[in-house]
């Protein structure tokens, strides 16, 4: 039951994902400099790695908090939830942080992406003890 748990947690996450970046993606794509094409799109995206790598790093966050709540006992969904939020606030967003001060790109990035990681990684949490 713990992989199937891990994996529907980090599609919960993935699916999140597609619609808060759908709705963030104009100031998203002009803080991170993503060039786009005439049609306003980027001009990678057709490209399918991004996608396989980015599910393939929130299943291995999935995969280490499972991890983490087991050896902690966390097991309600409260407790799942407000773990969640602490990894994606207090570890996951502050190297977001890190990564965006030192890259010398706009703090709106930093913003957007630490908060889908933090809201990311409490539906993980909600997800792997709700299961």
């Amino acid at each position: 039951m713990g992989v199937i748990s891990v994996i529907v947690a980090a599609a919960a996450a993935f699916a999140f994902g597609a619609a808060y970046y759908m709705v963030l993606s104009k100031p998203w794509m002009e803080a991170a400099g993503v060039e786009v094409g005439p049609d306003g799109q980027p001009v990678n995206s057709g490209n399918p790695i991004p996608y396989v790598v980015s599910f393939a790093c929130i299943l291995l966050v999935a995969g280490m908090m499972r991890h983490s709540f087991v050896l902690s006992g966390i097991d309600t969904v409260g407790k799942g939830i407000m773990s969640g939020l602490g990894v994606g606030l207090f570890l996951i967003t502050p190297w977001i942080f890190i990564n965006v001060g030192y890259s010398n790109r706009p703090w709106k990035l930093a913003v957007i992406d630490g908060g889908y990681a933090t809201a990311s990684a409490t539906i993980i949490g909600f997800v792997l003890t709700v299961m």
